[in-house]
């Protein structure tokens, strides 16, 4: 888990190559359906470029990675992504509402996994590799 921005879909594709797990980016999937021309696809696109969350549902984790980076270091990060990949959903405005959201939304989710010692925490400011040798201890330390 974390805010937009913070490398959780780096990481996460990361883990995927190096211990062969299925790497389902979420995001990609939401965008991929609001760009079709269906009413689920129209009504996922308006939730996102209002930087709200869309409904979804899983199973229950063994371990919840949270990526703690700060509010600009992510806001800095999603604008140079919405740079390089051309996503709508990147724009300062839109960035900014999903990290309310986040903040608010993310909040009790997080008091429950921590209720339940399922977070880990990972300072998610530094380079992406030792940010990733930091996800490989977590994923290591389950097995």
């Amino acid at each position: 888990m974390g805010g937009p921005g913070c490398g959780k879909g780096t990481q996460c594709k990361n883990m995927a190559t190096k211990y062969g797990f299925c790497h389902v980016g979420l995001g990609q999937l939401l965008r991929q359906e609001a760009q079709r021309s269906t009413r689920w696809g129209q009504k996922i696109h308006d939730i996102m470029l209002q930087g709200l969350l869309v409904p979804t549902v899983g199973r229950a984790p063994d371990v919840v990675i949270v990526f703690d980076c700060s509010m600009e270091t992510m806001v800095r990060r999603a604008l140079h992504r919405g740079r390089l990949e051309h996503r709508a959903d990147d724009c300062e405005s839109a960035i900014r509402q999903r990290l309310e959201t986040y903040y608010t939304l993310c909040e009790p989710v997080l008091t429950f996994y921590q209720q339940k010692n399922l977070l880990c925490n990972i300072l998610a400011e530094e380079a992406p590799e030792n940010i990733f040798a930091k996800c490989c201890s977590v994923v290591e330390s389950l097995q």
